[in-house]
């Protein structure tokens, strides 16, 4: 029997999403790449910088950019351990990020396949390739486990 690995970028951004755990904000990381490498990575950090905006996505969009030079990222994926929340699937959107691969969907503030359905918007300017559940079972665990603690 054959075991399956997750791809590097996702295994990374399981890893971002358990040191966001461990920092006191919910468990969500995320990881940029251009032609297969790790171009910027980040986990959510909206308690450590007192920044509402502060989520995995936005801070890793935010550092692909400024490692380019370009706020255009049309030739980068992004791996997120969480559905996009509808700004960060806007941000998405403006960075025109070619792929988008998540592992958990987000029945409650998830926006791509819940809720607002970004991507499908008439008036969305561009729609990136989606691809989900790719670590869903680990990344699922990490955000019950982080609840389930604080409850």
């Amino acid at each position: 029997m054959t075991s399956w690995t997750l791809p590097q970028p996702m295994q990374r951004a399981l890893e971002l999403a358990e040191a966001s755990a461990g920092a006191g904000e919910v468990p969500v990381g995320a990881v940029v790449t251009r032609g297969g490498a790790i171009i910027a990575e980040a986990h959510n950090a909206p308690r450590e910088t007192h920044d509402p905006t502060a989520h995995a996505e936005i801070l890793a969009i935010r550092g692909a950019a400024e490692a380019l030079g370009d706020e255009r990222l049309t030739d980068c994926e992004l791996w997120v351990t969480l559905e996009p929340c509808a700004m960060c699937a806007g941000a998405i959107v403006h960075a025109r990020i070619a792929k988008l691969y998540y592992a958990a969907s987000d029945p409650k503030g998830g926006a791509v396949e819940h809720g607002a359905r970004v991507f499908e918007q008439e008036q969305c300017l561009h729609k990136p390739e989606v691809y989900s559940g790719m670590g869903e079972a680990r990344a699922a665990e990490l955000l019950r486990g982080f609840f389930r603690e604080r409850r």
